[in-house]
């Protein structure tokens, strides 16, 4: 047991947060902390770290336990580097370094005896524990983690207080993962990570020997790296086992034998109430009416409470404009900021129904092109292009000024939405966090993530025919991401997604671009099909790094390397020739499983499109269907859609086809 949180109680005024919460947390584990917004999960981390105090319960923990916690927000200050920010966190290591220089510098000034002694022998003793606790390798895995989070290498000696507050919120982070914390507390920890970033978190957990408790509104990342669920539902604390997909399978089965046990002891009492009134006054039957009032007072003090379900919010949002099958292009452009070229010679159209996703790494200009696809940005050469009717809306953390800071919340959705209903509006502003009173707040006191929210709300009530988003999850709790999932894949309009929430990209792309190495390539399919080619990709390129030199190639690179012939004899293969040859046989293997996942996936996918397709075509040859021009324009969307994706997976299967031939 490494910490352990008995019997808590919390209240805010008269609001219970939840009583006789008890949560055992031990190495190993990884537990995710779900629960709607306001439920109380950053008041229990807090708990936990000791800067609140519950009502009743205790918190306790095994002996010298470490406990690291990352906040949703942080600020660096001071001048040292990003490097030297994280490297000196490990604050035992660096204390115990400057001990040992203490202890060179008295022994190298120490003349031989019992002291010398003694000296070496503490000296020793330190040198080892300070091995031990990885001091000799403590930068190298300060680099590996600011890497693996997305740092570029030109940026670790950069003074951590010129980097916004998202690359600084990566820096804490970068300081708690390099000090290795027995219990680790993460509040949304994925909120300023993209995509390989994420990815690579879920592996550094997965393998965390500690114990961890996340709070995420990421349920991809969750299903990826947590073993347990603590989920705070009706003011309690209940524990699952398993991932957040299994704890939502867990809880549904609990709530049926929650319902059915509930429904037998209302048929029961219905039975006994029944028997009561009827024979009530009849003297035979007194026994029998007392021994049922009994049994019916046990049952309504047993009888079971069901948990109230969360109101699922659903809106049909408006259609955006309609615009001209070609959305926006991109012609010859390159982007550069002095002599840091971004890229150069991008070529891109996007056409009307396209949910495009932009992934790569950090740093490689997702959000520049982004920038350049609405015109916040101008290309340093080339040319971007407008369809007819286009216009757009931009979401960006850093970018509410929009918001006028005299109205209140309630106000400033007023104006966005002239012809919804008070109730209308108060619904889906409760979908995005803003409940009660909330609604009368003045803008110009909504913190940063309020504002955010309020924002993305009136961008959805009259959504323009491109919405450029980035990162719009940050925020936003799961139900609230929901909700923008619905909203967005229903969306007949054009998107260009920049998010970290795979489950996200995943429901929404049907186009993913690739930005990275000062290129852009753009995979005409959704995320799965991106991933497959990505992997692709790179057993391509194992395959290649294994090839065999050519012979006259080797023989000159032999001659330089040793001039001294040798003796005529077996080709014995290295220990590094053979590992590179297995790994390439291992990456070719995994290609062609990959490749018959997809196949099926692929045919999975074809056989309703063609059926839909066929319909549509027996559709638009009706009289009745250019009668009703809502329905003709919904019908022509999708035969257009269908019209595209029927003939990229009809080619898929074909290249996919001939290459699972080949290798068999």
């Amino acid at each position: 047991m490494i910490a352990l949180a008995d019997k808590i109680e919390k209240s805010y005024g008269g609001r219970v947060l939840y009583t006789a919460a008890t949560l055992q947390l031990n190495a190993g584990e990884r537990w995710g902390l779900v629960g709607p917004n306001g439920a109380g999960k950053t008041t229990l981390l807090k708990i936990l770290m000791g800067q609140e105090t519950p009502d009743a319960g205790t918190v306790s923990f095994a002996r010298d336990t470490t406990i690291g916690y990352l906040e949703q927000e942080t600020h660096l200050a001071g001048e040292k580097s990003a490097l030297a920010e994280v490297v000196d966190s490990a604050t035992e290591i660096r204390r115990l370094e400057r001990r040992i220089e203490e202890m060179e510098h008295q022994i190298a000034n120490a003349k031989p005896g019992e002291d010398l002694d003694r000296l070496l022998e503490r000296y020793g003793a330190a040198q080892d524990r300070y091995e031990r606790l990885g001091g000799y390798e403590l930068e190298a895995r300060a680099k590996q983690i600011l890497g693996g989070l997305g740092f570029p290498v030109d940026d670790f000696d950069k003074p951590a207080k010129e980097f916004s507050g998202g690359w600084q919120m990566r820096i804490a982070l970068s300081k708690l993962l390099l000090r290795h914390p027995d219990l680790l507390l993460l509040d949304e920890p994925t909120n300023h990570l993209d995509l390989e970033s994420v990815k690579w978190l879920e592996q550094f957990l997965s393998t965390y020997d500690g114990a961890v408790l996340l709070v995420s509104h990421d349920r991809a990342f969750m299903d990826a790296c947590v073993s347990h669920i603590a989920a705070l539902e009706n003011k309690r604390l209940m524990t699952y086992t398993g991932n957040y997909s299994g704890y939502l399978h867990q809880r549904e089965d609990n709530l049926e034998q929650l319902r059915a046990k509930r429904a037998a002891q209302e048929r029961d009492m219905a039975h006994m109430e029944t028997f009561i009134e009827r024979f009530r006054y009849k003297p035979t039957k007194a026994k029998q009416v007392q021994e049922r009032v009994k049994r019916l007072e046990k049952i309504k003090e047993e009888l079971v409470v069901l948990p109230e379900q969360s109101k699922k919010v659903h809106f049909r949002f408006p259609e955006p404009p309609r615009t001209g099958d070609m959305v926006v292009s991109l012609n010859d452009v390159a982007k550069a900021y002095g002599d840091n070229l971004v890229y150069e010679g991008v070529n891109l159209t996007l056409y009307r129904g396209d949910h495009v996703a932009l992934v790569g790494p950090n740093g490689a200009g997702k959000s520049t092109l982004m920038k350049l696809i609405n015109g916040h940005e101008a290309p340093t050469a080339g040319a971007v292009e407008l369809g007819q009717n286009v216009t757009q809306a931009y979401y960006a953390q850093h970018q509410l000024e929009t918001l006028n800071e005299a109205n209140t919340v309630l106000g400033e959705m007023d104006e966005a939405a002239p012809g919804w209903t008070t109730s209308e509006e108060r619904r889906l502003l409760g979908a995005f966090l803003f409940h009660g009173d909330d609604v009368d707040k003045r803008v110009s006191v909504l913190s940063g993530g309020e504002r955010a929210r309020l924002a993305l709300a009136k961008m959805l009530v009259a959504p323009d025919p491109l919405l450029c988003l980035d990162e719009p999850t940050n925020h936003l709790d799961i139900d609230s991401v929901d909700v923008l999932e619905q909203a967005l894949v229903s969306f007949a309009g054009t998107i260009v997604l920049i998010s970290h929430d795979e489950h996200l990209v995943r429901a929404l792309a049907n186009k993913v671009i690739d930005v990275r190495d000062h290129t852009i390539t753009v995979y005409d399919g959704d995320y799965d099909y991106y991933l497959f080619k990505r992997a692709e990709l790179e057993a391509r390129a194992a395959e290649e790094a294994s090839t065999p030199v050519p012979v006259a190639q080797a023989q000159t690179k032999a001659a330089d390397a040793a001039p001294e012939p040798k003796p005529a004899g077996r080709n014995v293969k290295t220990r590094e020739q053979r590992r590179v040859e297995a790994e390439a046989r291992n990456a070719a293997n995994r290609a062609v499983r990959a490749e018959r996942k997809r196949l099926k996936e692929v045919e999975a996918a074809l056989t309703p499109m063609r059926e839909r397709y066929d319909e549509l075509m027996t559709l638009m040859a009706s009289e009745e269907l250019y009668a009703d021009s809502a329905r003709f324009d919904a019908c022509m969307r999708e035969y257009n859609a269908l019209s595209k994706k029927i003939p990229a997976l009809e080619e898929e299967w074909l290249e996919l086809t001939e290459k699972i031939e080949e290798g068999a």
